[in-house]
């Protein structure tokens, strides 16, 4: 007999070591399930080639989770040079080979002309849309078409491994990079092709890989312990400015009302009352903090 799941309201975030092989999507679901949480969604994909950092929200915590796709990145990624494939990555088709005569040196050389302000053509093969249609659609259909190239920054690349046609890269980079396209326009500088064929996230924004879990980890706990593993509501926030208020300020605050702003405070505020967050406010008219996304959390 088939018994009908029961969600709950599960508020909170999730830092998670994606599994390779699972979309963004089916790792969200999978910890949902996990949670029994009514709500869900994530930060930002990761390629189903890529593991690592996911955070996920649930209940309450959905309504940050945008201010996170704006955070910097941190990847470890593996090349392999010599050879040259249609999506950039180890999932697409071989369009070119060529002898890897490189050295350490020449490694060396060649990235520092990719850190800083550099512009990027998207992959044919991505999620991008062009009349409504992901690009990776066309691609399967042998179609492309003209993409505009995008503003990124590359904060910093370090060569953690080289060996024969092998290397190992950390990369510290803005929103919108895409490593794939950086694997290949380093092998095409080097004149001997590349195409990644790993990926691991490490960092997003303020949050790290080394207080993620795994979705096998979780699948092995009991609730208590699954719970435990979860980070609170303003887990995204902790980059913002605490403004805390109290009594009536604080009912008029939750109401959607305006409150005095303090002084020195520009841009997204988190709002507390009592130590815990009833909100995000941004400064309006008349110099008072105005409520931008309030939050309702069980007791």
């Amino acid at each position: 007999m088939h018994v009908k799941k029961t969600w709950k309201q599960v508020d909170g975030v999730l830092l998670l070591d994606k599994p390779i092989g699972f979309t963004s999507n089916d790792a969200l679901q999978k910890a949902r399930r996990l949670f029994s949480a009514a709500k869900g969604g994530h930060t930002g994909t990761l390629d189903p080639l890529a593991t690592g950092l996911l955070p996920l929200c649930f209940g309450e915590a959905t309504k940050f989770s945008a201010d996170l796709l704006d955070a910097d990145k941190t990847y470890e990624a593996v090349l392999k040079l010599g050879v040259t494939t249609d999506s950039g990555d180890a999932e697409g088709k071989v369009t070119a080979t060529a002898p890897v005569n490189v050295a350490r040196a020449d490694i060396e050389r060649v990235l520092p002309q990719f850190t800083g302000p550099i512009q990027q053509i998207p992959p044919m093969h991505s999620a991008l849309k062009r009349d409504g249609r992901p690009l990776y659609e066309l691609a399967r259909q042998g179609i492309e078409v003209e993409r505009e190239a995008r503003a990124v920054t590359i904060h910093a690349i370090d060569l953690l491994d080289f060996a024969g046609d092998g290397v190992t890269l950390r990369v510290a980079c803005s929103k919108g990079t895409y490593i794939r396209v950086l694997a290949a326009d380093i092998g095409a500088q080097l004149g001997c092709g590349a195409h990644l064929t790993a990926l691991r996230r490490t960092r997003v924004g303020d949050l790290d890989l080394d207080r993620a879990v795994t979705l096998a980890e979780l699948e092995e706990l009991d609730e208590a312990g699954r719970l435990a593993h979860l980070q609170p509501v303003d887990a995204l926030l902790h980059s913002l400015p605490l403004v805390e208020v109290e009594g009536e300020a604080a009912q008029r605050f939750s109401h959607g009302n305006p409150v005095e702003l303090p002084a020195g405070l520009s841009g997204k505020i988190r709002v507390y009352a009592n130590g815990r967050l009833i909100g995000i406010g941004e400064p309006g008219a008349g110099e008072r903090l105005w409520p931008k996304r309030l939050v309702q959390l069980a007791d």
